[in-house]
């Protein structure tokens, strides 16, 4: 088997790319190499086109391999399973740049799949993904209009960075992964820590030139070993019926289109095609599988012309105005924090919870990131259209959207040094028409602030559309749902006043020039401060104290040799405190770092505080001359064991009862009773002595008693245990 292999730098650092070899039975097949990073990209198309479809029916897969990064599975069964959410969000990242350069009318079913096999984290397994899906249906005799470029660009020290590695990426200001042909930009997906608009723009502008290099090194890489392009059948209606599906519903259409009422405007567009359909059925029986594909060509026609020409959007807004927004916070009264956002036809509740940070969610994948403890997720329940249909667990697209809205958050999320809490966004979509990833963007940043999070600053998002022709351009401020459909441009930003937080970019035309990029980031902006103006006029800053229902968590620092003694021997000091603060059935939860940081999370500040002074007990070295009123734990003939602090014990020595003579030390005290004592000495052992009578006054008249004989203390300390912290072996006996 002999391989075709090429290279080419990007970033600097040498890329392969290899066919040849693995998987030759697909339509082609190849092996990105990128420094360590190995990725094996098949793309394979059907025989038969499926005829019955109006839509292009296009899969792409990430497959991770945990061997990739030298892990085995977790958990019982120990083998890759589902998708996790990090491959689907990789898989869209690579469809999204690729579905427009299929022919218009192509309806053979296109898989492409994306195997992680090796990862070095300096070199992003997503990028060589999207390059390598790139160069296989080049090479392919698949017809696509590419090939396309991916990198990605960080920002660190105020310099711009392709490909940035792991370290880079740690202290870059900036996340944004772009794709695109040699002429335009394709898709944006970027996170940023509040970067200004003209920042970004140069970033991506500086990140095409890079694409535009790896372009060409795919170019020359199907030039080794391209296929011709096969003849694949093509489903487009006849001029004849676009013509006649435009006489009978063009003006129906039109005055159909014009209500800003999603669903009575849905209603009276389905009633033309209704009307037309049967018209056209009778004229055209040969074509009844491309009428309703003509119907929807003949909609979007018309909106856009409505746009462009008449300057009318579909609910009669102007290009730059905002539907109408309502606001509300605290509208569950248990939930920790809650925002209600809505505007226009589309509604956003998001729910957060605060946790201990022992709630986060462990991540078993090929990433560097072990466990995430920010959480945003999105719910789309087919009532939020008008519509009844199953329910199921999230699929793509609401994995994507809600990664996008917690990216958007993410910068201002306090760290966990200041505020050592897990979190949890829930944001359910109610209604929608349009942007409701950018709804939940907003409902987010209320439940936070509701919640009393102190976030650094508050964050709106907008979603701006792009209807362009030969007749002209119109650049659209919130976006609804017809709008997206049949526009070509559906852009998503976010961000404080002072930024970006993050954007989502797709496109469905060749060309979007830095000028039209630019002026939608300076409406985008406009925007997204209207919309803060909203928000701050009902929440102007995060609440003073958490929800009374949220948890407490305290932070409390012991040295690292002493955890031993907060968990004891097989948990047991740390779970007889946790059952002896138990509120009913809510429980502290204690969590220990190897540093000695630890956190309690308990059901109030009471509770909490109790814990830490339990733990500083255990913790605290006792000192001579120190007194305690502890518990008597056991009577021994020579004296009695008092617990001072949980795990610490002293002997109050028969001689230091009393001032007075003690025959039998159960004359004096009992088990269970509370004894005031002394510290009067600390061996060298570290056994501590006690006296109970040194608390007490002095009799009148009272005569110290002459020392003992040494070997008389001998002998009364070889029949004394040795005292410890911790619990001890033969307690309770």
């Amino acid at each position: 088997m002999e391989a075709i292999t090429t290279d080419f730098l990007v970033g600097g650092r040498t890329l392969t790319l290899e066919t040849g070899k693995m998987a030759r039975q697909a339509n082609a097949s190849v092996v990105v190499r990128y420094g360590d990073t190995v990725v094996l990209v098949t793309v394979v198309s059907s025989r038969e086109p499926k005829e019955n479809y109006d839509f292009f029916p296009l899969t792409v897969d990430v497959e991770e391999r945990l061997y990739a990064v030298g892990k085995i599975p977790g958990g019982y069964i120990k083998r890759e399973g589902r998708p996790s959410e990090a491959a689907i969000l990789a898989a869209r990242l690579t469809d999204r740049p690729i579905r427009p350069l299929f022919p218009e009318g192509f309806r053979n079913e296109v898989h492409v799949v994306a195997s992680i096999l090796s990862v070095d984290y300096d070199h992003s397994p997503e990028i060589c993904g999207m390059i390598g899906a790139s160069a296989a249906l080049s090479l392919s005799d698949i017809p696509f209009d590419g090939p396309i470029g991916a990198v990605q660009v960080g920002y660190v020290g105020g310099q711009f960075i392709i490909n940035p590695t792991a370290e880079q990426e740690k202290v870059s200001e900036l996340k944004l992964m772009i794709a695109g042909t040699y002429d335009a930009i394709l898709m944006i997906e970027a996170s940023a820590n509040i970067v200004s608009e003209a920042t970004m723009l140069d970033a991506i502008w500086f990140g095409h030139e890079e694409i535009r290099r790896i372009i060409e090194g795919i170019q020359r890489f199907q030039e080794m070993a391209g296929k011709p392009k096969a003849e694949y059948p093509v489903f487009l209606p006849s001029p004849e019926l676009v013509q006649a599906t435009k006489d009978i519903a063009y003006d129906k259409l039109l005055e159909a289109m014009r209500n800003p009422d999603k669903q009575q405007r849905g209603q009276d567009i389905e009633q033309v095609n209704k009307e037309a359909r049967q018209i056209l059925l009778e004229q055209f029986p040969e074509q009844e599988a491309m009428i309703g594909a003509t119907l929807k060509k003949v909609l979007k026609e018309v909106v856009r012309q409505a746009i462009i020409k008449d300057g009318i959007r579909p609910d009669g807004r102007g290009f730059d105005e905002i539907r109408p927004i309502s606001i509300e916070v605290g509208v569950l009264p248990r939930v920790h924090g809650t925002g209600l956002f809505t505007r226009g036809q589309t509604q956003a509740l998001t729910a957060m919870t605060l946790g201990p940070l022992s709630d986060q969610q462990m991540l078993d994948g090929i990433s560097a990131e072990e466990s995430r403890r920010y959480m945003h997720h999105y719910n789309f329940p087919p009532f939020a259209t008008g519509e009844s249909g199953p329910m199921r667990g999230p699929n793509r697209r609401a994995i994507g959207h809600g990664a996008l809205a917690g990216r958007a958050l993410e910068p201002v999320i306090p760290s966990e040094s200041e505020f050592p809490y897990t979190l949890r966004l829930v944001s359910d979509i109610l209604e929608s028409n349009g942007s409701s990833s950018m709804a939940s963007v907003c409902g987010s940043t209320l439940a936070l602030m509701d919640g009393g999070v102190p976030i650094k600053a508050p964050v709106a998002g907008i979603a701006m559309g792009l209807v362009k022709n030969e007749d002209g351009i119109a650049i659209l401020t919130d976006i609804q749902g017809l709008e997206d459909a049949l526009g070509d441009m559906d852009f998503k930003v976010a961000g404080t006043r002072d930024g970006i937080t993050a954007i989502q970019m797709d496109i469905k035309i060749h060309g979007l020039s830095r000028e039209i990029l630019e002026t939608a980031l300076d409406k985008a902006r406009n925007a997204r401060l209207f919309i803060l103006d909203k928000i701050e006029a009902v929440i102007p800053t995060p609440r003073k104290h958490l929800s009374l229902h949220a948890p407490r968590i305290l932070t409390m620092s012991v040295e690292p040799d002493k955890i031993r003694e907060v968990i004891g021997p097989g948990g047991k000091t740390i779970n007889k405190i946790i059952e002896a603060t138990k509120v009913g059935d809510k429980k502290v939860d204690i969590d220990i770092q190897d540093d000695g940081t630890i956190y309690i999370a308990a059901l109030n500040e009471e509770v909490g505080r109790k814990v830490q002074q339990m733990i500083e007990d255990l913790t605290r070295t006792v000192q001579v001359g120190e007194v305690f009123t502890g518990r008597v734990t056991r009577l021994m003939n020579f004296g009695a064991f008092v617990e001072l602090l949980p795990g610490k014990e002293g002997l109050v020595h028969i001689s230091q009862l009393a001032y007075q003579r003690v025959n039998k030390v159960e004359d004096v005290v009992n088990v269970g009773d509370m004894l005031t004592v002394k510290v009067i000495e600390i061996d060298s052992a570290g056994r501590i002595n006690l006296s109970h009578k040194d608390t007490m006054p002095v009799p009148e008249g009272y005569e110290p008693p002459k020392p003992r004989p040494a070997q008389d203390r001998e002998r009364g300390a070889s029949h004394r245990p040795s005292t410890h912290s911790g619990p001890r072996r033969d307690a309770g006996r």
